[in-house]
């Protein structure tokens, strides 16, 4: 039987927003809730289809500030976002769901997963953006002011470079479409709606919050080998505050492993939920080392080597 698509509107604090769900007969684990970026809409996980879809319904998501949504208002959005990822959970009418959060939405994953552990079977976070230094923040608060400034053009191609890795030294696969594409979905997003422009501005005024933990919930966290957002050697730090992770490096990627490694991600997180043997996935590389000088904390398990 063919999978059957459906797509529901719901809204929270008066801001609507929507969910696509994928179903199959006999899945294999619990439903896996997607959940990306300002530029990762309810259509865009074409590869998760293919590859969770095989063995789980898959739900994709237009959040209040994402996609066809509804623009998130001024001030923190976390508690919004968490209470509109949970009235998905309520919708579909299920006990647990799977989570798999990337980039911008690890911190939607992880926040609902603290709150409610008992509602997540599985926990895949990649790109965890868990620590932006000076420079960084220098790159977007120059970025925002293209915005500012009616340069889309410009903030475009800010915005796309300060999440990608252009060292030619370090190769990563299929570099330059994934820098178009990035590239042209900030464009568009800018000049067609505020969600963009938004994500721009809360990268300085309302950045996540990584610190805290997590325990209860099987999780693993991914990277692209040369993320330069949060490198690997952060994301390996930030899920040995997980208990209990496992922590994986896909090869040559960067921040946009999605789009560069798209089937890697996919089958990974496949794996994950299902409970396969991750050592066999595609693409993977030995977990990066831990920042120095710095100590795990007590009683949290750090990754086996490759993995």
């Amino acid at each position: 039987m063919e999978p059957e698509e459906s797509v529901r509107t719901l809204s929270v604090d008066g801001l609507r927003y929507g969910y696509r769900v994928l179903s199959r007969p006999g899945p294999r684990t619990e439903p896996v809730v997607v959940i990306g970026g300002a530029l990762q809409g309810m259509f865009g996980w074409p590869q998760m289809d293919t590859h969770v879809g095989a063995v789980a319904d898959v739900v994709t998501a237009d959040l209040p500030g994402m996609g066809t949504a509804d623009p998130l208002p001024a001030g923190p959005a976390a508690g919004v976002l968490r209470a509109a990822l949970s009235g998905i959970i309520d919708d579909l009418g299920v006990p647990k769901v799977n989570l798999f959060g990337y980039s911008y939405g690890t911190s939607i994953a992880l926040d609902c997963a603290r709150h409610d552990p008992g509602r997540i079977a599985r926990l895949v976070l990649g790109g965890v953006p868990c620590h932006i230094d000076d420079r960084q923040r220098a790159h977007w608060r120059r970025a925002e002011q293209r915005v500012s400034a009616g340069d889309f053009d410009g903030a475009a191609t800010l915005a796309a470079e300060g999440l990608m890795c252009l060292d030619p030294d370090r190769t990563v696969h299929r570099r330059e479409l994934a820098l178009r594409y990035v590239r042209r979905s900030f464009l568009h997003s800018l000049t067609g709606s505020r969600h963009a422009a938004d994500s721009v501005r809360r990268v300085l005024g309302d950045p996540p919050d990584f610190s805290g933990g997590l325990a209860g919930v099987p999780a693993l966290v991914f990277a692209g080998e040369h993320d330069t957002v949060s490198s690997p050697a952060r994301q390996r730090e930030f899920a040995a505050t997980v208990e209990g992770s496992r922590f994986l490096v896909v090869g040559e990627s960067d921040h946009w492993v999605v789009l560069e490694r798209p089937d890697d991600v996919a089958d990974l997180a496949a794996r994950f939920f299902t409970g396969r043997a991750l050592e066999a996935a595609p693409a993977l590389r030995p977990p990066a080392p831990l920042p120095r000088p710095r100590t795990r904390a007590a009683g949290v398990a750090l990754p086996r080597a490759g993995g």
